[in-house]
């Protein structure tokens, strides 16, 4: 399986890509990968390395490429990837330091600053330098959710690749092929991650993980009164903690015991008090990935949520279409009859606004809470009539 095959549903953007790759003069020295979360944007990204790394090398060697690339070791190769809430200007700055370097053993040399549109605008202008005054043989590739969430000066300096949603079937299909994923439990994981490639993987190789979501949606159908949706708010903030903890704590415990053996501490003994710095910058790190993954896990809490209420809008307009939720269909007819369309539209607004909420820094069990009250038809949507 080649670096490619990790893709599914993108081929007009590999096509472009692998021209790119092959023919020095459809190439160009930075380039923008976009799309929703989920489609395989870093996937892409380390694909399109791998095939500028490779550049014609022999067999042996090209899959000697390939293995270095998919563990980020290949000395031509820089990557940016980050887990907090920002990339900060240092991290950049250094990554424009090491674009001035000559490639080592390869024809380019790539960096790939993936989540792109967590730059700041300060961020973004050191890039920009970067872009406006290329080293000839280096090629930057950025991911980020939309063009948009760059700003305009490094828009027009990079060549734009989008991919598009893939489809339920197409997302199922690569978890049989790459994964060993039985096919009904591929199906139901990919739609219900609503064709995310790395969530439905998660859905489908973690029974954790698909309590969880279980339990998400049985929460908001439960909410029956202003009390309960506070209680329900509370739960759902503990579910994405839970779920977050589940991706970081193990990552975590590695990384301070990689960091203790680099210091040559052993496990359990005390820590001398000129190595403490290393360890509290390592950290205070963590604590930094910890609030993004919280954030993170939220959100996608919320996105069930709206899995949730579009498939009560469907049954209550009767669409006839597939829904996400398949799996919990009477529970969702049960629940379509007590309600309204109209309803369960203004649920959808409300967790659009709770999402906005959230992302200017309100505390996610409020927003939740208000939510929560408003999807249940406790009180009047934000402009409705009283």
């Amino acid at each position: 399986m080649t670096a490619w095959d990790e893709l599914t549903g993108q081929e007009a953007a590999i096509a472009a890509l692998q021209d790119a790759a092959a023919d020095p003069q459809a190439m160009t020295h930075s380039w923008l990968i976009t799309g929703p979360p989920g489609s395989g944007r870093s996937n892409l990204a380390f694909a399109f390395a791998t095939a500028l790394l490779q550049g014609g090398q022999p067999d042996d060697d090209a899959r000697r490429t390939a293995a270095q690339v998919a563990a980020r070791t290949h000395p031509d190769l820089a990557v940016l990837a980050t887990d907090r809430v920002i990339i900060s200007i240092d991290e950049v700055r250094q990554l424009v330091a090491q674009s001035q370097f000559s490639p080592s053993t390869a024809r380019y040399r790539v960096i790939v600053i993936e989540d792109a549109d967590r730059m700041t605008e300060r961020t973004s202008n050191v890039l920009l330098k970067a872009l406006e005054e290329p080293p000839p043989r280096t090629v930057w590739i950025l991911c980020a959710p939309s063009a948009a969430d760059l700003i305009p000066t490094i828009r027009s300096r990079v060549r734009s690749v989008r991919l598009r949603v893939p489809s339920v079937s197409e997302v199922a299909a690569l978890l049989v092929r790459r994964d060993s994923v039985e096919p009904a439990l591929a199906e139901r994981a990919a739609r219900e991650s609503q064709s995310h490639i790395g969530m439905a993987l998660r859905l489908a190789t973690d029974v954790e993980a698909r309590e969880r979501r279980a339990r998400t949606i049985a929460l908001a159908l439960g909410v029956q009164s202003v009390s309960g949706a506070v209680l329900a708010a509370e739960q759902l903030v503990a579910v994405a903690t839970d779920d977050a903890k589940a991706l970081t704590v193990e990552r975590e415990q590695e990384e301070r015991a990689a960091a203790l053996r680099s210091l040559g501490i052993e496990p359990g003994a005390a820590v001398p008090a000129g190595l403490r710095a290393s360890l509290k910058a390592l950290e205070e790190d963590q604590k930094r990935r910890a609030t993004r993954s919280v954030r993170d896990g939220i959100d996608r809490v919320l996105v069930d949520l709206l899995s949730l209420y579009r498939d009560l809008a469907m049954l209550q307009l009767g669409a006839g279409v597939e829904l996400v939720n398949e799996a919990v269909r009477p529970e969702l007819e049960v629940a379509a009859r007590a309600g309204s369309a109209q309803q369960s539209l203004v649920a959808l607004d409300a967790i659009a606004l709770a999402r906005r909420r959230i992302e200017g820094n309100t505390p996610p069990a409020l927003a939740l809470e208000a939510m929560l009250i408003t999807a249940s038809g406790r009180v009047p949507a934000l402009g409705s009539p009283s």
